[in-house]
């Protein structure tokens, strides 16, 4: 089975205030008389499920086209956690053992990505320790961010730069059990970028 975590990119998706939302261009339209039907996407490269490169949030790090795809494939764990709004997930939320390279936080904290909130949940620094501690390679959340909408510091990024930990933002789990799965999440090879959209899914490794 085939789990798409990825919202819709579209006119209706939410991205963060001041962002560039998504929007299509119609150059050519088969349904107007062109021989083709041609366009271009306008928006953010954090738009929706995404990946950030470490420049997003390092001065002198890597851009997105300079990460291995090895973070973005590969045995992954999805975990619900019981955390309220405006809260940061930390070691006290693990509902069991980590035992994969890879994690996936389900908060339940933004639940309508055509709905922006700014109350979601996000990642207390000293869990993005703890992962490390336990192999982790990449962590993703079903929210905007790893840090708090309001944090300007943004100490869960800076725990994640420290232990070169690849960063999944805006995916979608409500119908994700728990459980070990295949995650496959390649961000496009955008040269000198700070983030890329990704189809992420999860597949039964059944």
């Amino acid at each position: 089975m085939i789990y798409d975590i990825t919202p819709p990119v579209d006119a209706f998706l939410k991205v963060w205030p001041g962002d560039t939302p998504p929007s299509r261009e119609v150059l050519l339209d088969m349904n107007k008389g062109d021989n083709i039907t041609l366009s271009t996407l306008h928006t953010t490269v954090h738009a929706g499920a995404h990946a950030d490169a470490p420049n997003h949030y390092g001065s002198v790090a890597p851009a997105i086209h300079e990460r291995s795809l090895d973070f973005y494939l590969g045995a992954c764990q999805v975990m619900h956690v019981d955390v309220s709004r405006n809260m940061r997930v930390g070691e006290t939320h693990l509902t069991g053992e980590i035992t994969a390279p890879r994690i996936l936080f389900a908060t339940g904290t933004y639940p309508d990505p055509t709905q922006f909130n700014e109350d979601f949940a996000a990642f207390e620094p000293d869990l993005i320790d703890t992962l490390h501690e336990r192999g982790v390679r990449l962590a993703g959340i079903d929210t905007p961010s790893v840090d708090l909408f309001s944090s300007t510091d943004l100490p869960a990024h800076r725990a994640f730069l420290r232990h070169d930990i690849a960063i999944l933002e805006g995916i979608v789990l409500c119908d994700v059990p728990d459980g070990i799965y295949e995650l496959i999440a390649l961000p496009l090879k955008l040269v000198g970028f700070d983030a890329s959209p990704v189809r992420a899914i999860l597949r039964d490794l059944d």
